[in-house]
């Protein structure tokens, strides 16, 4: 079992757009996939038309694995199952302070209750805390969006320095650009002063700021399915490619 966090520590970046096209991506591929919203707003669990669930509350997420498995839902496609979100998942860091081990609840959990599945997801919420830090132990990846611009640079930055400053292994973090506009001189110069600084850490693989993922809302679905052959359908197909295989393909 793999587990991919996608993950930023600022808010508005495409986090849950590319948890949702990731999600697809794997299912679409053949893989059983689970995509666990951890996100008290639920933005993930809506995209998918996925209800709240009512009975996996407060603390029983991570002590109740028979309610955690109940509480998982069928979404549209093949392969793709989700854990939706609910407001009480908010309060995820009083629980955690109060358990033992509280670092290691979080994959101790997803251990037990997502065993059917090749490909755990989390889409998660956007601050350092008690929870990101059972996040960073529990991901095999750490799928991080940046936008390139002066605000997403130092919250990648403050990032890298949380993993130093823990001792966190930095391999795991996999970052790529978000909303992308390439008519913008910022961007690309943003763009090529992070790869130099961080030469190790950035896919090569970029996502553009486009209509259609906009449209996700609307359509309550990944761009994958309503736009597959649009500039971001190719884009999150070769996200795909690259954190699964390691290549990027030119589709």
């Amino acid at each position: 079992m793999k587990i991919i966090a996608c993950y930023s520590n600022k808010g508005g970046v495409g986090k849950t757009a590319t948890s949702v096209n990731l999600a697809h991506a794997y299912a679409g591929a053949g893989h059983k996939v689970l995509l666990c919203d951890l996100d008290p707003q639920g933005a993930s669990s809506f995209y998918l038309r996925v209800k709240p669930s009512k009975k996996l509350t407060d603390a029983r997420f991570f002590e109740d694995i028979a309610r955690f498995t109940k509480s998982i839902r069928a979404s549209d496609f093949d392969n793709l199952d989700v854990l939706p979100a609910n407001m009480t998942f908010r309060d995820f860091d009083v629980f955690l302070s109060r358990m033992r081990n509280k670092r290691s609840r979080l994959k101790k959990a997803l251990v037990s209750a997502g065993s059917d599945y090749e490909v755990i997801i989390l889409d998660c919420p956007p601050n350092f805390s008690t929870l990101s830090e059972n996040v960073f132990k529990a991901a095999d990846q750490i799928v991080v969006p940046v936008i390139p611009t002066t605000l997403s640079e130092r919250s990648f930055t403050q990032l890298v320095g949380f993993f130093a400053a823990n001792k966190l292994p930095k391999k795991k973090l996999r970052a790529f650009f978000s909303m992308v506009q390439q008519r913008k001189n910022l961007h690309l110069e943003t763009m090529a002063a992070m790869r130099n600084l961080y030469p190790k850490r950035f896919l090569y693989s970029t996502i553009p700021f486009a209509a259609d993922i906009e449209r996700m809302g609307q359509n309550r679905a990944p761009v994958g399915e309503y736009a597959p052959r649009s500039v971001s359908g190719s884009a999150y197909r070769r996200l795909y490619d690259e954190l699964e295989n390691g290549v990027v393909s030119k589709r």
